[in-house]
């Protein structure tokens, strides 16, 4: 493979990278909404009932689980305010990305600079929440949101948008000619 084949290989590899996170986003956003809508309707007992649950059987199993001790734990220090929080800014999420993805899916390239900055007010939140109060889970979301961030300032920069990043990078995938 010649410099140049090099370099197209790592762009498209780039852009469906790229698709990818986009996608990953939109059902992100999606869970983030639905999530945060049905926790508006539910109490700390009531959430505490559920985590039992869902966490019974495994603990039954390994009553050291960490997967299931960590729902456990995460579950009984929520209080009311803390649901109330948590669902609005699950709601608050999940719309802005869904909205994001719509925008980036209908084409227009003036919302690039709109979601690098709305998802960089999110990684501000992850950074701050990581110097507070470290996990695991906001450290891969940080890393998540950063490299998509870039990706999108990479399409931006090319001046292309979504849909021409998608007919190009089907056509690569599926190694059908690129029609002009």
């Amino acid at each position: 493979m010649t410099g140049n084949q090099e370099d197209s290989m790592k762009e498209r590899v780039l852009d469906l990278v790229f698709l990818v996170g986009v996608l990953l986003k939109g059902i992100d956003g999606l869970v983030e909404l639905i999530g945060g809508a049905l926790l508006l309707f539910t109490s700390p007992a009531q959430l505490q009932g559920a985590a039992n649950a869902v966490t019974a059987e495994e603990l039954s199993e390994d009553p050291h689980d960490l997967i299931a001790n960590l729902i456990i734990h995460g579950v009984s220090q929520v209080h009311a305010g803390g649901v109330v929080f948590v669902a609005a800014y699950l709601l608050l999420h999940g719309v802005v990305k869904i909205a994001i993805v719509i925008a980036l899916l209908i084409g227009s390239r003036r919302v690039y600079p709109w979601a690098m900055g709305a998802l960089g007010a999110f990684l501000i939140f992850q950074l701050y929440e990581l110097v507070t109060k470290p996990s695991i889970g906001v450290a891969v979301l940080t890393v998540f949101d950063a490299v998509i961030i870039w990706l999108t300032w990479r399409e931006w920069r090319r001046d292309r948008e979504l849909r021409d990043t998608w007919r190009s990078t089907v056509n690569w995938v599926f190694r059908r000619p690129v029609a002009s």
